[in-house]
Order: C-alpha cells, then structure tokens, then sequence
C-alpha cells in the first residue's frame, strides 16, 4: 500500500471518529464547469436576494479562486438522517413543520469543531501541510466538489445524492496545499426518476438540475426578508422554516439510516412539532430563548414571526384568530403585514372590523395593500 492511500485510509478513519458519515479527496480543479453553471445561474437572477453568490462569485468558481495555493480538497459529509417521515406534521394545520436540518444543534458550529479537529490531525500527520476548512458561510461550492470527492452526485433537485445516506448531508471541506491520492468521482443515479420535482409545492424546478430559489419555500421562509409573495402563501402550508418536500420524497433515502446520524442533530422537543399558537406569542427575548442554539436563531424573531403567520392564515383554526390579531399592532411592518393577511383568511369579519379601526393609522404601504388599499 503507498504511503499515500494509506494517509487516505488514516484521514477518514479519524473522519468517522470526528463524527463525519463521509469522506472524499479530490483535486483542486476536479469541477471544472463549476463556474460556467455558476454564472449562468446568476445571470438569469435565480439567486434572488442573496447578493452574496454574486458578489463574491469570483471565489466560488474554483477553490483556487478563494485560496491559489490549495491542491486538494477533502470533502465532508455529516449525517442528519430522520427518524420519523419528515412530511408527517403536512396536514397537521395548527402545528408547524421546520425542515429537519434545523430541529438540533446549529450545523455551522457543530461541523466547524469537527472540521477544524480533523484539520489539526492533518497538520500533526503531515509536516508542511497547510489548511484552510469551511462549511455553508464561505464562498465554497460544496456540492459540486463533494461529487468530484466521491460523496455522491447532485441530484435533479440540486442537492448532494449519497447512495448510503440519501439526502441527509450536512457538507463541509478542508482545502489544503498537500497532494492528496484522488477518490473516484461520484455518478449520477437519478435515472429517469422526477420524484423531487413533482413534489415541490412552488414549482421551484424551471428544468432537472435547476433551482429557482426565488420560488423555493427555504429561500422565502430564510432568506427572504421581505413579504412572502402572495402567489406562494398558500403553497406554504404550515412549513415556517426550510422545506423537505423534494429531499423526503427521493428513492435513495430509503438506504439512509438515522442511525448514522450525527446525536448532536437530534431533534429538540420543542422544535418537532411547535404548536403555532406557542410560536406566535414570543417576543424577540422569547425567540432568542426558544431557539438559541439553533440555525433558526439567524433569521430573526421578526422573519419567523412572518413565516408564523402565513402557516396560521393557511391553517383554517379559529383558535388561531386571536394570536394572529394580537400581532396587527407589530412594530415590524413585514409582521403586521403578514398578520393583516392571516387574518382576512381565518375570520372575513374581524378582518373588516380590524380594517376600521387600524388603516388611518397605518402608515407603511405593504402593510396598507395587504388591507386592501
């Protein structure tokens, strides 16, 4: 066995002891049209409002583009594997569904302690060896690279394929100046399958392989600050945080086991399956105590208010007629707007009372049109 393959072997055997379900090493310009879809992506204004990806566009084209010493990335996966059906809370109104990544310990911080222990452990095996490591908030184009290291292969539906952990990776990587012995490039398997497609609720898929994140349910619940657009309310649901629909339906989750699933990813009791009318009686304090911890923390009590909101106009219960209207006097517009909203769908009525008594005072036109004016 060469000393090379052997560092390999070494490399992910201390990976799983870190934690990580995957391990691959590719070279530094194994994606090469990385860029071209890229920009072509950019160009036709599918990232939304995330002017961070074109900003910094220049870095994500290769890894030599963010750091030009490096020759070779390790590509990691975590698992976050589902012990329950992650579409059971769809018909379940009053309840509110959060994508599973987000139930447990906030990934970023989870991954980075494992990422950078691994780096270390490089570092002391290899003289000379420099790293640098990375997971989500870096300019890095994880997948793409992951399927070049092996890992898997993007999918129809854009994310990371893995035949043993289907859907379920959280990705990271260790870009480093060693010279590292290559992993076989993960193959596309999707075959004639549009499982993912068919089941997203917005029609997020222009094409296989292409995502228009501005209809996408986690670009409008996350990254979105604004008003959710008026034509995908409906298709929301009771999702308020990130959705699953077209990771929970592909065939090749059926080989990932929860069981490899990173503990620190269980889900929270309290995040499983909230009650809406629980979510929609926190103030920031109370949202910065209930999901401190988590990736939700991000968005902000006022983003999650709103997504809150949308769930409950779309839930049909008269139990959540009050807690909506206790929100019209927001002192966030994108708040008060989406409780305007809720409530003309849960009770005409009060909606028409409510109008009376608050549009002279009203002074943010968002919040004015969704009255009505």
């Amino acid at each position: 066995m060469s000393d090379d393959i052997a560092l390999n072997e070494r490399l992910k055997a201390k990976a799983v002891e870190l934690g990580f379900a995957a391990c691959g090493i590719a070279r530094a310009d194994a994606a090469p049209r990385t860029a071209e879809r890229l920009h072509q992506w950019l160009g036709e204004g599918m990232h939304g409002d995330m002017i961070w990806m074109e900003a910094r566009a220049h870095h994500r084209e290769s890894p030599a583009g963010l750091w030009p010493e490096v020759r070779s990335v390790i590509s990691l996966g975590m698992s976050y594997a589902p012990a329950v059906d992650p579409l059971a809370l769809a018909g379940e109104g009053e309840r509110a569904r959060i994508s599973v990544y987000a139930q447990g310990a906030d990934y970023h911080d989870v991954m980075k302690r494992a990422l950078k222990a691994l780096a270390r452990w490089l570092v002391a095996e290899v003289r000379g060896a420099d790293v640098k490591v990375f997971v989500d908030t870096a300019p890095v184009m994880e997948k793409p690279l992951s399927e070049a290291a092996g890992l898997g292969w993007q999918g129809k539906h854009t994310n990371l394929v893995s035949r043993d952990h289907g859907s379920w990776l959280f990705l990271g990587a260790i870009y480093t100046t060693l010279d590292l012995a290559m992993d076989v490039p993960g193959r596309d398997t999707c075959g004639s399958c549009d499982a993912c497609q068919a089941a997203c609720p917005t029609d997020a898929f222009p094409a296989p392989y292409r995502l228009d994140a501005r209809r996408c349910i986690s670009y409008l619940t996350i990254e979105n600050a604004g008003p959710i657009p008026h034509e995908f309310r409906a298709a929301m649901g009771n999702r308020i945080y990130g959705c699953d629909d077209c990771l929970a339906v592909c065939p090749w989750n059926k080989f990932a086991a929860s069981a490899s699933a990173n503990r620190a990813f269980a889900p929270r009791a309290e995040l499983a399956a909230p009650a809406l009318a629980d979510l929609l009686a926190l103030d920031d304090a109370g949202f910065r105590e209930v999901f401190a911890g988590s990736p939700i923390k991000r968005i902000g009590r006022n983003r999650m208010m709103r997504n809150c909101l949308i769930a409950a106009g779309n839930s049909g219960a008269d139990a959540l007629v009050e807690p909506v209207a206790g929100l019209l006097g927001d002192e966030s517009p994108v708040v008060r707007g989406a409780a305007t909203w809720a409530l003309g769908r849960l009770d005409r009525g009060r909606f028409e009372w409510e109008r009376e008594a608050r549009l002279a005072e009203e002074m943010d036109e968002t919040v004015k049109a969704e009255w009505g004016i």
